[in-house]
């Protein structure tokens, strides 16, 4: 079983990602903060990381730069999912090693497209 985590502080937009993806057979962990994102990430490993951009403490886009700098979390793929929508926010989660970038509202079919073209890779 794929097992996904979402690092979203938004409840609902929480919800609407775990029930999708639930709903489509994947196992999945929801934290609101990127220090329990890191603290669970020691512990448990991921198939990928639905991640927010905005959330409180440290930013998505620093987390993500970090986590492609960690041994441990170097080749999980990074989907950043932002209200933002510009080219310039979409090439810069590129470049902090996102693999993928999706705007909120999530599209879920969308979403889950994205997952499985990155679980092929």
């Amino acid at each position: 079983m794929v097992r996904v985590l979402i690092v979203e502080d938004s409840q609902m937009e929480a919800n609407i990602l775990n029930d999708c993806l639930r709903k489509s057979g994947f196992e999945v962990q929801t934290v609101t903060t990127a220090e329990t994102a890191k603290a669970i990430l020691e512990r448990k490993s991921f198939d990928a990381i639905l991640l927010d951009v905005v959330l409180p403490g440290q930013s998505g886009f620093s987390l993500c730069r970090e986590l492609k700098n960690q041994e441990n979390t170097a080749k999980i793929p990074i989907v950043i999912c932002s209200i933002k929508s510009g080219k310039i926010d979409k090439n810069w989660a590129l470049k902090q090693g996102a693999s993928a970038y999706l705007t909120k509202p999530v599209n879920t079919t969308e979403m889950l497209e994205t997952l499985a073209k990155l679980m092929d890779n």
